[in-house]
């Protein structure tokens, strides 16, 4: 899945995620940067003959890295950089819950110096070469579909591959209507920007940098998150399966994904889909759904509950209406609209071990046995014997 757009679903790192960006400098848990300038800035691009920069030709706004060059790291738990590519394998334990990756994995399963396999993360530009079997061009790809990118304008196909921010990025600012075909253009000014309310009216005030995306953001991006602490993802409860056009329907997380992957998230004029009625029997899987509408069924037992009170599953979480659900979540069911199946109840935005940038491993998934280590049945209930 080395594929490109313009959202490395919003979260990749200046560029997306799927997710979350945090202080880039010491003392700080907010995306906002304080600190010492001089901890990402140079002015001139030379100390003592040698240039501050990671290479020998300066970095836009006078930084000393790019997006990949500040997010690569290993995360302990106390750094506030949220570091979304590692040189050396990370700990993917617990589904990515109980090991050293963020919510929105880690690109180094597909960096070349990870083994380079395609299916495992997103192809951004200085992380990975294009997808050998995709191409540039997004699967799913709905030229009529993103209200905040100008990619192609209505082309069929894309002409760059994926980048963190930009036009073809999943962070920062793309384009409407003039193109922003570079991560430093995308982000500029977000890191220094008023995000003390994240409404999406501006990339600063935008769930992890992904502009016009809502939510509220973990402080330390779900390093080993629980049920009282993560992220909480902004989702709506479709009433039909029509491409979501304008408000509270453009902010949702699922809406960040869909601006790459339109077709899966809508079925509008595809394969038959009946597009004034929304459930079974799915073409696809459904997202910017509430399991809440059928919790009489095996959905209501999400995660061992009962209907009410179900604890939140870190393995598969799930989204809430923001307007109606103002706080982190630890359990569901308890109001209205906030069991919402996502894009990312399964996927995580940069990399994960397993294939799709799937969670868990869906290959493990075996129907009727106990399998606890399979995210499917957190929802899927009566399908484990668990």
């Amino acid at each position: 899945m080395r594929f490109g757009k313009s959202k490395i679903f919003k979260g990749l790192v200046g560029c997306v995620a799927a997710v979350g960006l945090m202080g880039l400098l010491p003392g700080t848990s907010a995306a906002k940067v304080t600190g010492q300038c001089a901890q990402c800035h140079t002015m001139h691009n030379s100390q003592n003959n040698s240039p501050m920069a990671d290479q020998s030709t300066p970095y836009r706004a006078l930084t000393k890295w790019d997006c990949v060059g500040c997010h690569t790291g290993t995360n302990d738990g106390t750094n506030n950089i949220p570091y979304v590519m590692q040189t050396s394998e990370p700990t993917y334990t617990g589904a990515g819950t109980t090991g050293n990756t963020l919510a929105g994995g880690n690109f180094y399963w597909v960096a070349s110096t990870g083994g380079a396999t395609d299916a495992d993360g997103h192809n951004v530009v200085g992380i990975a070469s294009q997808d050998s079997a995709i191409g540039i061009t997004p699967p799913g790809w709905d030229p009529t579909f993103d209200a905040n990118s100008t990619v192609a304008l209505g082309a069929s196909s894309w002409a760059s591959q994926l980048t963190c921010a930009g036009t073809y990025g999943c962070h920062g600012n793309h384009g409407n209507g003039t193109d922003v075909l570079d991560d430093f253009g995308g982000v500029s000014g977000a890191h220094h920007g008023d995000d003390g309310t994240v409404d999406g009216s501006s990339v600063a005030k935008s769930y992890r940098f992904l502009l016009g995306i809502r939510g509220i953001e973990d402080s330390d991006a779900e390093y080993q998150p629980t049920a009282s602490a993560h992220n909480q993802y902004m989702g709506i409860d479709k009433t039909d399966d029509s491409q979501p056009t304008a408000g509270s329907a453009v902010q949702t997380i699922s809406y960040l994904c869909a601006e790459c992957h339109g077709v899966f998230h809508s079925g509008d004029g595809n394969d038959g889909a009946d597009d004034s009625t929304l459930g079974s029997p799915w073409l696809r899987h459904p997202t910017d759904y509430d399991m809440g509408n059928v919790t009489s069924k095996e959905y209501g037992n999400y995660n061992g509950g009962s209907s009410s009170g179900a604890t939140y599953s870190v393995i598969a979480p799930v989204a809430s209406d923001l307007d109606s659900v103002t706080s982190v979540q630890s359990t569901v069911f308890d109001d209205a609209d906030d069991a919402i199946v996502t894009c990312i109840s399964c996927h995580r935005a940069h990399g994960t071990p397993n294939a799709d940038l799937l969670r868990w491993d869906y290959s493990t998934c075996d129907a009727g046995t106990d399998n606890s280590s399979c995210g499917c049945f957190v929802c899927h209930t009566t399908k484990d014997a668990g």
